[in-house]
């Protein structure tokens, strides 16, 4: 399992998504008003639409929440707010490298945050590119093993363009170019398969090996600028041993 992906589970484990509802519904809606803006608020047509509004279903966003977000995406319902997305690049303490997905109505703000944290942690944002030739942006499903044969989800991966696809730990993960993600994810949902998480991510090209103690210096770190309420995902190329694992989820 990707390091990202055992990093959101021992969160999940740990209720930290629960008990942070009100962020999670924020950071939701500001990827439906996103979504709605970019291309329209029909989520049949719109895919990234789609893909936003069942993750707001399944966190048990209320449906008027729902549907208010997708108006003031297309303008129907005009607050004067308007988002933008930013991908800021950086290194945690150690130096980890970070890819930071951020949607803000305040980039100043956001810069300043982020700074802040990351300097305080022994880090700091680097310029655009000093990060990025570190990752590959790949589409990213995963599928709890008890909820789908691995031999039907394989073939149906395979045959929709992905590059690979693993079975670890109770999730089977398929990852693919990211030009394959709406036939992949249209494949699945034919055949009646939900995915857990659906979607595009920066994956390391080389993990990073760190000792159980600089491993969780560095993931207090994430989690700190997970925290942030503009804050959308948090990639690293920091490999999180079965050690550092025990111990995230005894925390």
């Amino acid at each position: 399992m990707s390091g990202h992906n055992k990093w959101s589970t021992i969160k999940r484990k740990k209720g930290a998504a629960d008990a942070k509802r009100g962020q999670v519904f924020t950071r939701l809606t500001r990827e439906i008003v996103l979504s709605a803006r970019e291309s329209g608020g029909d989520p049949e047509s719109n895919f990234r639409l789609r893909l936003a509004v069942e993750k707001a279903r399944e966190q048990n966003m209320p449906k008027e929440n729902i549907e208010r977000a997708i108006k003031r995406g297309t303008g129907e319902n005009k607050d004067g707010v308007v988002f933008e997305q930013i991908v800021y690049e950086g290194y945690a303490p150690h130096g980890v490298a970070l890819m930071i997905e951020c949607v803000t109505e305040n980039r100043n703000r956001t810069v300043a945050e982020l700074r802040h944290l990351l300097s305080r942690s022994g880090g700091g944002l680097g310029e655009a590119g000093s990060v990025a030739w570190q990752f590959t942006r790949q589409a990213y499903f995963s599928i709890p093993s008890e909820k789908a044969d691995f031999d039907k989800v394989f073939e149906l991966a395979v045959e929709g363009g992905a590059n690979d696809v693993t079975e670890d730990d109770g999730s089977i993960e398929i990852l693919a170019p990211v030009e394959s993600f709406k036939t992949l994810s249209d494949r699945l949902r034919a055949a009646k398969i939900q995915p857990e998480d659906a979607e595009l991510r920066f994956m390391a090209n080389q993990e990073m090996d760190l000792d159980v103690e600089a491993t969780l210096s560095v993931m207090r770190s994430i989690e700190a600028i997970e925290e942030l309420d503009d804050i959308q995902n948090v990639y690293s190329n920091l490999r999180i041993s079965e050690e550092a694992m025990a111990s995230l989820e005894t925390e």
